[in-house]
Order: structure tokens, then C-alpha cells, then sequence
């Protein structure tokens, strides 16, 4: 007997929700040192560019088709009367279960973050011995499995609760928790002496660093920070009534995903130019850089400690998001939520233990273009599933239910300039910039 359809208790909870599908570790943790990388302010521009245009246009598609479907994302486009394009669905919820997997080790990596700082582990360390202890931490072959165990198991709680009584409850607790943990680490990071040279890197553009490259890499990071293709906005979409103004929420869940990327450049930027360290250190800025910067600056042993908190917050509101779409498919299969989740969050634990293991004692096994397991799931979700996944949403909802996409999105009126020109950008401007996402990805070409 398959379980009752739910939906968001208020309006505020699906925004709140799924602002927090996108305010992830691709916010706290990657956008800044991909900024840092792209020449700061001016891939900045050009990513508020691609995030207010294709970046809500896709986002709304997905939305819109999860309303007017109101069941799972597989199910959804045989609700819909289109059963040929299943497998646009199957291929979300497959990249969801698989970035799931290795972002609960990262998470993981979070909490056991926590633990240490509050330990003093890094206590009196240069960059290098951090960076040292990091190497050593993730390397192990116990603890970060058990760090990874204690995330996945506090998703599978939440989650078990339902959409209105799990996530939107513990959204509207912790978004706002998370955004006064936010506001207190940016105030720190611009008052620490030579602070001003971050800000400048970060705020004043300079043009003559923009490339082809940072064009792409800009897409890539829109495209992942927005939870596009994973099946989460498809979910969240189904569970919509009917009076909510999709336009206007996702506008508001824009605005609160691009909010907090910005902050968290202030946040860390500042910093990390104020002593003196490379904003391009890649994924080591979180990990190695950034408690080398905790441990020089005044008051640094708690700040410390929030920031790996905020970090956790940010991972635990995703998580939950992306298992929801798989959990949602085996509940509309007739399981009960409590068995589907834990089902469902077990066997992606388990799946991530090679992740886990792939930077330890699994190093030497390669998979993908040399790489090993978690680096391998991650080249495949980034750079194949879900520029793959975009582009078959685009041309599904603009080219093959575009009629009724306009409907579900202007309501029962006739569609207006802002639907015509959002049906413009889903069928012309998104799958091209899609496909240079792909293209650059699979280096077919090179930028």
C-alpha cells in the first residue's frame, strides 16, 4: 500500500528547506577557494550572472515539473504522460545516492573537525604539520569511517521524520542558527589587521582575469551550489501546493544560496589574506589553511570550533535534502518512510566506505581518468551526471511539455514576458552553456 503524498507545512519551510539543499559544503567550502582560484570578484560577477538566469531557469523546471507531477522522481514523467523519459529520473536519483555517499565522508571529516578543535589538536601547528595531520586523519582506516557512520546516521534521523515533521522542522531550526553562526565568523574575518587586501581580491573586480575558464568554471559551480539535476528540486517541487508563487520562491531560494556564498568569501578571504596565505589552496583551504589561521588569530581556538560547526549545519542540511528523493521513490513503492530511510541510508553509507578508504589504504586503486574512488565519484556526478541531467530537464520541460510547464509556472493565465523569456533560456541559452559544462568536463575542449 503505498504511503500518503506529503507536503510542506508552510511556504516558509519549502524555502527555508530547500535554500538548505543548496546551502551546502559547495558554499562554505568550494565556492570560496574556486573564487580564489578564478580571480575573485570577477568570476563573482559572472557567477551572480549565470545563477539569475540558466541557474533559475533550470531550478524552476525541475520545481515545476515535481508540482505538476506530485509523486517521486522516477515516477513523475509517467504521471505526467511522458513514461519514455523515466530514466531522466533514474539517472537523478542514481547521481543523488552517489554524491550522497562521498559528501557524507567529507561531512564526516566536518565533525570530526569539530572534536579536534575543541581538543586543541591543532594547537601551536604551522601549515605544514596541519597539513600533515590532516593527511594522516582521512588516511586512517577507522575514524573517518566512524565520523562518516555518526553523519550518515543524523541525516537518516531527520529524514525519518518526514518532510514537514523532519526536514522542514529541522530547516526552520537550523538556517537560522547557521546564518548567526555565519554573520559572526565574516565579522571576525574583515576586522583582522590586513584584512583589506581580501576584501579587495574578493569585492573589486579585475577584469583582465576573466577567461573562457572562469566562465566554465562558474557554470559548474552555479550548476552544483543550486542542487540542480540530483533529483532534490524535482522532490521538493511534488510536495508544493498549488497557491505558492513557484517564480517568486525560487527567486527567494536564489537570493539565500547566492547570500551565503558571499558571505562565506567574507568569511574566509579576509582571513587568509591577512596572514599572508594562498586563497587558491584548493580543498586544503578548509581542512589545512584555514585552522593555521585559526591558530594565529585572537580568539581563533572558538572560532575555530563554530566555523567546523557551521560547516557540519551546512553539510546536514544537504544531506538530508539529497536523500529524500531516494527515500520519497521506495515509500511511492509501498515501504514505510521509516524503513525505506534507513534502508536507503545504510546501503549509502556503506557505499561510501571506499571513499573513505580510497585516500588511506585504498590509495593505490584507480579508477577513473587515475583517480581514486572518491575522486572518481566525484569526476562522474560533477562532470558527467548532472550536466547530463540539467540538459535532459531543459529539453524535456522546454521543447516537450513546454505547454504545460508555462501553465504550472504562470498559473492559469496566459504566460507572461518573464515565462517567455524563462521558456527562452531553458530551450536555448541553459542546454548550450550545459553542454560547454560537459564538453569542458570530459576535456573534449579546452578553455
Amino acid at each position: 500500500m503505498k504511503t500518503a503524498h506529503e507536503n510542506w507545512g508552510s511556504r516558509l519551510g519549502f524555502i527555508l528547506a530547500t535554500a538548505g539543499s543548496a546551502i551546502g559544503l559547495g558554499n562554505i567550502w568550494k565556492f570560496p577557494y574556486v573564487a580564489g582560484e578564478n580571480g575573485g570578484a570577477a568570476f563573482i560577477l559572472i557567477y551572480l550572472g549565470i545563477v539569475f538566469t540558466i541557474g533559475l531557469s533550470v531550478m524552476l523546471a525541475e520545481i515545476a515539473i515535481g508540482r505538476s507531477a506530485q509523486t517521486d522522481a522516477i515516477s513523475a514523467f509517467k504521471k505526467i504522460g511522458k513514461p519514455g523519459w523515466t530514466f531522466v529520473g533514474v539517472l537523478a536519483v542514481i547521481t543523488a545516492v552517489i554524491i550522497l555517499s562521498f559528501y557524507s565522508v567529507v561531512a564526516g571529516w566536518c565533525i570530526a573537525y569539530i572534536v579536534k578543535s575543541a581538543g586543541g589538536a591543532f594547537s601551536g601547528m604551522d601549515a605544514e604539520a596541519i597539513g600533515g595531520a590532516f593527511g594522516g586523519f582521512i588516511g586512517g582506516p577507522v575514524a573517518p569511517i566512524v565520523y562518516h557512520g555518526i553523519f550518515s546516521a543524523l541525516t537518516i534521523a531527520i529524514v525519518i521524520g518526514g518532510v514537514s515533521g523532519g526536514i522542514e522542522k529541522t530547516s526552520k531550526f537550523l538556517m537560522p542558527l547557521f546564518f548567526v553562526i555565519l554573520l559572526a565568523l565574516v565579522a571576525r574575518s574583515v576586522t583582522l589587521p590586513g584584512a583589506e587586501k581580501g576584501l579587495e581580491f574578493f569585492l573589486a573586480p579585475d577584469f583582465s582575469s576573466i577567461s573562457p575558464h572562469t566562465v566554465i568554471a562558474a557554470l559548474g559551480q552555479a550548476f552544483f551550489s543550486l542542487s540542480l539535476g540530483m533529483a532534490i528540486l524535482l522532490t521538493f517541487g511534488s510536495y508544493v501546493d498549488r497557491q505558492t508563487n513557484l517564480g517568486k520562491s525560487v527567486v527567494q531560494i536564489a537570493c539565500l544560496d547566492t547570500l551565503v556564498a558571499i558571505l562565506a568569501g567574507l568569511a574566509i578571504l579576509p582571513a587568509v589574506f591577512a596572514f599572508n596565505l594562498d586563497p587558491a589552496a584548493g580543498p586544503g583551504l578548509t581542512f589545512v589553511t584555514l585552522p593555521t589561521v585559526f591558530n594565529s588569530m585572537p580568539g581563533g581556538y572558538f572560532f575555530a570550533i563554530i566555523f567546523f560547526v557551521l560547516l557540519t549545519i551546512a553539510a546536514l542540511t544537504s544531506s538530508i535534502s539529497i536523500l529524500e528523493p531516494v527515500v520519497a521513490f521506495f515509500t511511492n513503492m509501498g515501504l514505510s518512510r521509516k524503513t525505506a530511510t534507513i534502508g536507503s541510508g545504510v546501503l549509502i553509507f556503506l557505499l561510501g566506505i571506499p571513499s573513505s578508504l580510497s585516500v588511506g589504504i585504498w590509495s593505490d586503486v584507480h579508477f577513473i581518468k587515475g583517480q581514486g574512488f572518491l575522486d572518481s565519484a566525484s569526476w562522474l556526478t560533477d562532470k558527467l551526471l548532472l550536466p547530463i541531467g540539467g540538459l535532459l530537464i531543459c529539453i524535456f520541460a522546454g521543447w516537450i511539455i513546454a505547454p504545460m510547464m508555462t501553465r504550472e509556472v504562470s498559473g492559469d493565465g496566459a504566460p507572461g514576458v518573464l515565462s517567455k523569456a524563462w521558456l527562452f533560456i531553458l530551450r536555448f541559452v541553459a542546454p548550450v552553456a550545459i553542454f560547454l559544462i560537459l564538453l569542458s568536463g570530459l576535456e573534449i575542449v579546452s578553455f
